[in-house]
């Protein structure tokens, strides 16, 4: 009549030893040097496509983007013009740098310092998509490129 007695925790147990051995297995086939790079890859889109939408041919700022700027983004302290320049070359360096890997955290903090300002003074409330956008950003510049960069023969770190 008595056999062994089963807490309410052993099944808890079972569970964590699964779901630890699943978490083990997925950090082996998922490298860091693949998430660096998904990253890089990943927020360097955005922002280039973003920057597209700035210009014409190759990298003239279009007059409607310097309206942006003016009109809608108001950036405190700088012309729109300049910001809309600055904006444009900004969106398509940076994001080519990270897709190459070179100079991998500068280019990062480079597009962190233009999510901020975005956030802080352009879309407040669009703290979520910018949030997205960090996430990355703030790996990149803590972890820089990875083994698939160009930083790392060169003996950037």
């Amino acid at each position: 009549m008595s056999g062994p007695i089963v807490s309410a925790a052993q099944p808890a147990r079972g569970l964590r030893a699964w779901y630890n051995a699943a978490a083990a297995a997925l950090e082996r086939a998922l490298s860091m040097e693949l998430v660096l790079l998904i990253a890089r890859l990943g927020i360097a889109g955005v922002f280039f496509l973003s920057g597209r939408t700035k210009v014409s041919g190759l990298l003239t700022v279009t007059d409607s983007a310097v309206t942006l700027f003016r009109d809608e983004y108001r950036l405190p302290l700088v012309d729109a013009a300049v910001a809309a320049h600055a904006a444009a070359w900004a969106e398509h360096l940076l994001p080519v740098l990270l897709v190459l890997g070179l100079g991998t955290r500068a280019a990062a903090l480079g597009l962190l310092g233009m999510t901020l300002a975005i956030e802080v003074f352009v879309y407040p409330d669009a703290w979520a998509t910018h949030l997205s956008w960090a996430a990355p950003l703030v790996l990149l510049a803590a972890r820089g490129g990875g083994a698939w960069s160009l930083d790392r023969p060169l003996g950037l770190h």
